[in-house]
């Protein structure tokens, strides 16, 4: 698909109006459901045509962010062959014991996958966690980014965001482009 046909598809099954507080505290009256357009097949399966050729071309390992991040992380694993990690917000005290899942993220360059970006508090926590456990990490892909001030909070941590789409106004109507 296309990519502003994509977009286009993205932001009319994702894109919701209310007052909504945003994980940075921010309220806003505008939110992006990503579990609408991750639990379309179809659609999740065209987000992640048109992110695979961002990933860069040295990741040994794709983490998908909890929860969001995951789905997005499987699939674009399944149509690059990258193995992937799953990432927690914290790590579990039962078990394993791990924040990352799945694949071997120690001395390995990871790609993070994050669904909707606003200030990418929770992917600063998370890479410095990462960090902690050996990753070599600088790059983060989203799906949508809603604030471009991310694009600077990311650098300053030594991260490369690169989105799919990013929110637009325009006469005060949002977009994705």
């Amino acid at each position: 698909m296309e990519k502003n046909v994509l977009a286009k598809k993205v932001y009319e099954t994702a894109h919701i109006t209310g007052s909504f507080v945003l994980r940075s505290g921010q309220v806003s009256n505008e939110y992006f459901d990503k579990y609408l357009f991750e639990a379309d097949p179809k659609l999740l399966s065209d987000i992640t045509d048109n992110m695979k050729e961002k990933i860069p071309k040295d990741t040994a390992i794709i983490a998908g962010l909890e929860t969001g991040g995951i789905p997005i992380a499987s699939v674009l694993s399944q149509k690059t062959g990258i193995p992937t990690a799953f990432v927690r917000k914290k790590a579990k005290d039962y078990g394993t014991c791990k924040l990352a899942e799945g694949g071997d993220i120690n001395s390995k360059y990871v790609c993070v996958i994050e669904d909707v970006v606003t200030t990418g508090g929770q992917i600063i926590e998370s890479v410095k966690e990462l960090r902690a456990r050996g990753a070599v990490i600088d790059t983060v892909l989203c799906v949508i980014l809603r604030n471009t001030d991310a694009y600077e909070i990311m650098k300053k941590e030594g991260l490369n965001l690169i989105p799919l789409f990013v929110m637009k106004k325009e006469n005060g109507v949002s977009y994705l482009e």
